[in-house]
């Protein structure tokens, strides 16, 4: 993926370091994620060091470093979620399978991400699965909704 721009006059857009972020955001949007190979671009055209990229993207939760799965899956782990067992729903799920939040499954199905509020509080423990909300999910009723994806 490369950042070169030319505006309708020819002329290669210059960027700056103001530009980060905006940058970061776009890859981000048509990647999926941040790979090594796009950090390094962006470095090279701010000007910068490959340090302050990642010290800036690793700084927002928005940012990934992983290629997201074919489906992405978020464990809620607000307050009413955090009371009725949400931390032990994503402990079954990184038993599961075998990533930690932020990390993708070696088969490329699934990603996981630990959020703060789905906005399903009554429904605690929730889970989504793409735009799909699952609530009151137990270890075994994971299970099965996990097969449901394979």
């Amino acid at each position: 993926m490369t950042l070169d721009k030319f505006p309708a006059n020819g002329n290669p857009i210059q960027y700056t370091q103001g530009d980060l972020i905006p940058l970061l955001q776009s890859i981000q949007e048509r990647a999926g994620y941040l790979s090594p190979e796009n950090v390094s671009e962006v470095a090279r055209k701010l000007h910068i060091s490959e340090n302050e990229v990642y010290g800036v993207a690793s700084f927002y939760t928005q940012f990934r470093f992983n290629a997201p799965g074919r489906h992405s899956i978020k464990i809620c782990l607000g307050t009413a979620c955090h009371v009725r067992s949400g931390q032990k729903l994503m402990e079954a799920i990184e038993r599961e399978l075998h990533i930690k939040p932020g990390e993708t499954t070696s088969d490329g199905l699934f990603d996981l991400q630990r959020v703060a509020c789905l906005g399903c509080c009554a429904l605690a423990p929730v889970m989504q699965i793409d735009d799909q909300i699952f609530g009151r999910v137990t270890a075994t009723r994971l299970k099965h909704i996990l097969e449901s994806y394979a």
